[in-house]
């Protein structure tokens, strides 16, 4: 079992499990806590969890959540009884399913521990295309869009999903999928959002594709929010139909190289990404910002560039839509939001200056 020395590590589960019962996932956070208590040096898991070095963010590189996604992925299969049991909500005995999958499946368990979790969230769609709102009435063009840490690209097919923004009706009116979220404070502008076409890469995309990583990709949804699973579910239909152009690489390589690509006149470029600037390094960032600003330089009322983010802010306290323009490099605070866009707190046009 854990030991007093190892208190750093598990501290990041804890926060994991804390922040999960806050959104409205306990059984999720009973899980991360469950594994936190059990965790054993004597096992691949275990072990592998214990030896982590060199994250002391609060979540620790996420790793709570990439062994709670092995977990449900695991009870989904029906592999452990006891465990599936568990989140059907015929057991409340959260240590003991824990329990029961690290000894039937310790060493494929540990495999999840390789890469961080991807919810491919589509709510946040919704963020993104109140944005977007913003952008196209301030530019009045179509949209080539770019999206880094794109997971399985679910996110680039906005286009396809009907959104009620405060009461501003955007995307396809027709669409199986359709976004509401809470809306608090004045609704975004009323006009048409034109994508010509989207991209994205991420460092290990999801193939859509392959039904296996369906199951993957849903692994990550808590179970407590079944219409997150039904979301995700939906959107990988729409997927299914209409595959999402994604590139495997690096952010930062692929930002440079995707910004210094030529621009049609009469076309805003917009790169954007939800939740995922805490996963790139602060190197990555930097060239990030650095390219956005050779682009933006160059920017010019017929060929525009945007900058759009829903992230958590740097005191941890929100996660913030901010959207910065070229010509000129203002940054717009927009909104805040429910990480999951459960709610948008919509701020409108607030200036920061430069970000």
């Amino acid at each position: 079992m854990a030991s007093q020395s190892d208190s750093t590590v598990l501290d990041t589960f804890r926060a994991q499990a804390a922040a999960c019962r806050e959104m409205g996932a306990p059984r999720t956070a009973a899980i991360i806590d469950a594994a936190a208590d059990l965790a054993d040096p004597a096992t691949s898991t275990g072990g592998r969890i214990l030896g982590l070095t060199g994250d002391s963010s609060r979540f620790g590189g996420a790793t709570g959540l990439r062994l709670a996604g092995g977990l449900h992925a695991l009870a989904r299969s029906g592999a452990v009884p006891e465990l599936s049991a568990y989140y059907a909500a015929a057991s409340d005995d959260a240590h003991a399913a824990v329990a029961a999958a690290l000894g039937a499946r310790d060493a494929w368990l540990e495999t999840w521990l390789d890469l961080p979790p991807q919810t491919n969230e589509t709510a946040r769609s919704a963020a993104v295309m109140a944005g977007l709102l913003v952008a196209a009435d301030r530019f009045g063009l179509p949209f080539e869009l770019l999206e880094l840490g794109a997971s399985a690209g679910l996110n680039l097919n906005l286009a396809r999903y009907r959104f009620d923004l405060g009461g501003v009706a955007a995307g396809d009116p027709g669409a199986p999928l359709g976004f509401s979220p809470e809306w608090r404070g004045p609704p975004p502008p009323a006009v048409p959002a034109r994508i010509l076409g989207s991209r994205g890469v991420d460092r290990a995309p999801i193939d859509v594709a392959d039904p296996a990583n369906h199951e993957r990709l849903i692994a990550y949804m808590w179970i407590d929010q079944p219409e997150r699973i039904a979301r995700a579910e939906a959107a990988l239909a729409i997927a299914a139909a209409h595959p999402p152009r994604l590139d495997q690489g690096d952010a930062a390589d692929w930002a440079e190289a995707r910004l210094a690509e030529p621009r049609a006149p009469g076309v805003a470029r917009i790169l954007y990404h939800t939740v995922a600037w805490q996963y790139f390094d602060e190197a990555g960032q930097a060239r990030i910002r650095a390219a956005l600003d050779a682009a933006g330089a160059v920017a010019t009322d017929d060929t525009p560039l945007g900058w759009l983010g829903l992230e958590i802010n740097e005191d941890r306290s929100a996660y913030e839509l901010r959207l910065t323009l070229w010509p000129g490099g203002e940054t717009l605070h927009l909104a805040d939001s429910h990480p999951h866009c459960a709610w948008i707190q919509w701020h409108g046009i607030e200036r920061h200056g430069r970000r």
